[in-house]
């Protein structure tokens, strides 16, 4: 660990048996507590970053700054470093030198593999960590555990068209034929313009990684190798807006000017990219966006920075960036004939949480962002006044052969979270276990059963 240079020995030292002394209320204290995070003593950087190109363009930025504004430090700014998408925080503190926080934004992959090469302290992505990445970096620690892996906001891909273009919805099934090349005409989805040009992020792209996972894989197709492929997500999004022809996807913050249309997964409704269906991960092409920080090689820097960012001010500084906040909230939801009757009695009495609470791959636990909104949660029920009888649990699951089972399964999923919540002294009003029903993705691929394994949380 760099050494302090802003004060002497023996003030270092008393601050740190300070901390140590009031480490066990330091949860319940201002931030101020933590400011003495290590300073540098030469022009090295005290935080690397790398890794996804919709973390670093904008995000990653703005969240070091936030926790360089909360550190005390003052005449921060963000500069550009000389490379395509690498950028530098640099904030003064009292005394001492400039600190400098690095920022690479060339995609996912490239934020494990500099994790392994020990170029980057986090690392930033915008899809989870693979299989062989976990197995290339085990000796870091464990990146799928609840320390290391953070959700640090959600995002939606955006399928964008020109303004122009008539069409306003698209199925998953009709995404992978248009960009795999075996859907060649607009005419052939009964539009006009002539032939579709496809516009996609290159191969290091956590974006590209997610829309592959999400459309391409799961029907075993590739990306046609004539779609013209971007690094920066700005430049894409404008390039599809200048073609009337043209087709791409991107990060819910990039639209820009081009046009957004709904998506349709198996048998879900036809879906737009709305906040609210992000923020419960409703929408098909909903993804996490993560920091994991190695648990065997921890910069407190980067322990700090997964702090703010999980913060309300740094889940502030992500809405304000155009990603979707964690932050709990209370949704009205209009009832509809598609709805079964005791859902649509339930959409007309209370309201819904913007929290879906999901589980590990072929687990009951809760996977690490429920966990995450466990305590947003509870904090919610505290601060409105709804812990004794005011909460309803809705589970929902994938298809079975037996719907009474279906039905089961759903309801031992609600009463999963239900036991977390009474440990914290929540009593709840009910438990309603919907089966199959509703849909959010398709039951024919593993990721789509897993997505429609959800439980809802619904107040009065």
């Amino acid at each position: 660990m760099p050494r302090a240079s802003t004060a002497s020995e023996r003030d270092i030292w008393c601050r740190t048996i300070s901390l140590f002394l009031i480490g066990f209320v330091c949860y319940a204290l201002p931030w101020s507590v933590f400011a003495a995070l290590p300073m540098a003593t030469d022009n090295t950087a005290v935080l690397r970053i790398q890794g996804s190109n919709t973390i670093g363009a904008r995000l990653g930025p703005a969240l070091v700054k936030g926790l360089l504004e909360q550190q005390g430090l003052r005449d921060i700014r963000i500069e550009a470093s000389g490379k395509d998408n690498e950028q530098q925080v640099l904030g003064q503190p009292p005394q001492g030198r400039t600190v400098k926080v690095e920022i690479a934004a060339h995609g996912s992959s490239t934020g494990f593999s500099a994790l392994q090469n020990a170029q980057a302290d986090v690392a930033a992505a915008s899809r989870p960590i693979k299989d062989s990445e976990l197995v290339d970096l085990e000796s870091l620690g464990d990146l799928k555990s609840p320390g290391a892996e953070q959700v640090i906001a959600i995002d939606g891909l955006a399928i964008i068209l020109h303004p122009h273009n008539p069409l306003n919805q698209l199925s998953t099934e009709q995404l992978a034929r248009l960009f795999s090349g075996e859907i060649k005409t607009w005419e052939e989805l009964g539009s006009t313009g002539g032939a579709v040009h496809l516009y996609a992020r290159d191969n290091q792209s956590g974006t590209y990684d997610t829309f592959r996972e999400l459309v391409l894989s799961r029907r075993g197709k590739t990306l046609n190798p004539t779609a013209k492929r971007f690094e920066s997500s700005e430049q894409l999004s404008d390039a599809v807006s200048h073609d009337p022809q043209g087709i791409g996807f991107i990060g819910l913050p990039y639209v820009r000017q081009a046009k957004a249309v709904a998506i349709v997964d198996g048998e879900s409704q036809p879906m737009l990219p709305l906040n609210s269906l992000i923020a419960t991960e409703d929408y098909p092409l909903t993804r996490r966006l993560y920091l994991y920080l190695p648990p065997n090689k921890q910069n407190p820097w980067a322990a700090a920075l997964v702090n703010f960012a999980q913060s309300a001010k740094g889940q502030a500084i992500v809405a304000a960036n155009g990603f979707v906040a964690q932050t709990v909230q209370a949704m009205r939801v209009t009832p509809s004939l598609q709805m079964p009757e005791a859902y649509q009695q339930l959409s007309r009495d209370a309201q819904r949480l913007s929290v879906n609470f999901r589980f590990e791959e072929g687990s009951a636990n809760l996977d690490n962002k429920a966990r995450q909104d466990l305590n947003r949660v509870l904090d919610y029920l505290r601060q409105h006044g709804k812990l004794e009888r005011q909460v309803t649990l809705a589970g929902f699951g994938d298809a079975k052969s037996d719907p009474a089972r279906a039905a089961l399964l759903s309801k031992l999923r609600a009463m999963a979270v239900r036991r977390e919540l009474v440990k914290s002294g929540v009593v709840l009003r009910e438990i309603r276990g919907f089966g199959a029903e509703l849909p959010v993705a398709t039951n024919q691929a593993d990721e789509g059963r897993i997505k429609n394994r959800r439980v809802e949380v619904w107040v009065y």
